[in-house]
């Protein structure tokens, strides 16, 4: 895709109000990183009390993940949960407006040697990565050390996605954006031996996917990595970020490649991916984005686990 570039057309009244709240945005984020923590956690609790629809779909898959727990518990988790909601929402503006000296500062970044082994063999890596809330800033970090294409999906509002992709791309001034449906980009940009940022723990229906099991729940889980491994001759290589806990930034993890990958068939493969999303997400639940529903695509004669959802008036 091109670069972004600015159009007048953006200078229209309908985008005013876009260009207001970005620019307080602009101005709340050049406040310190402590502060920005501070404000992020409030708005999490603004959207915890508002967000009533999106606040149920994630206590429904804190139910579903993690039965062991009381509800007490859980609550708790969910809260904590829409706290990291909110702090994101900054660190998305942190990552497009800082500057990138202030922003590295906050990165500590662990088997970087992975993938620089990989770019010396001009080996293709599927950067296996999750939907952390911390997705936004963690790519951001990474790429100031490292090349990263990416998949996009164009959003609707044109001066929007003019800002989050030129924000984006800032870091990564070689990088390339890929539409999500583009596989031959994709499996040409791995062939070339890139690394390409990707998310394969989401439900994208059944057409593309496999049921296995994912906290004990038959998920449908997109076979593309597999795919995407075997005709790109890539390595899958998993990604994992953390905000830490003590405000000192974010730990950006980049574990080895995994071995015999592909597999023997597609659903062992799918097996295996689940396996390490129960893990990575185990161990840090509350950044985790469960607002999505995970579990919406059911099995044949299954119902919903999310019970009937309101159709919106005309």
């Amino acid at each position: 895709m091109e670069r972004p570039h600015f159009r007048p057309y953006f200078l229209h009244p309908r985008f005013w109000l876009l260009w207001l709240g970005l620019g307080l945005l602009w101005l709340l984020v050049q406040l310190p990183y402590p502060w920005l923590l501070c404000l992020g956690r409030l708005l999490g609790r603004l959207m915890y009390a508002v967000a009533g629809s999106r606040r149920k779909i994630a206590r429904r898959n804190l139910e579903l993940c993690f039965p062991e727990l009381s509800q007490e518990q859980r609550e708790r988790l969910l809260k904590e949960n829409f706290a990291s909601t909110g702090i994101a929402f900054f660190e998305m503006a942190m990552s497009w407006w800082w500057p990138q000296a202030r922003l590295q500062r906050l990165a500590h970044v662990e088997g970087l040697e992975h993938l620089q082994r990989a770019q010396a063999a001009g080996q293709g890596v599927i950067l296996m990565a999750l939907h952390f809330t911390t997705l936004e800033i963690g790519a951001a970090l990474l790429g100031q050390r490292h090349t990263i294409d990416g998949m996009y999906r164009e959003h609707k509002n044109p001066l929007f996605d003019f800002i989050q992709r030129r924000g984006r791309e800032r870091h990564n001034r070689d990088a390339t954006a890929i539409e999500r449906e583009d596989v031959r980009a994709m499996l040409k940009v791995l062939r070339a031996g890139r690394a390409i940022w990707y998310a394969p723990d989401q439900d994208y229906g059944r057409k593309q996917s496999l049921f296995v099991p994912l906290f004990g729940i038959q998920a449908a889980t997109v076979t593309a990595t597999t795919k995407f491994a075997r005709l790109g001759r890539a390595l899958v290589v998993p990604f994992t970020q953390e905000r830490l806990a003590d405000g000192s930034g974010y730990r950006l993890v980049i574990h080895p490649p995994l071995e015999n990958f592909p597999g023997e068939n597609e659903e062992a493969d799918c097996r295996r991916i689940n396996q390490w999303v129960e893990e990575a997400v185990g161990a840090l639940p509350e950044q985790y984005l469960w607002a999505h529903r995970r579990f919406k695509t059911r099995p044949e004669g299954e119902p919903s686990l999310y019970g009937r959802r309101r159709k919106r008036r005309g």
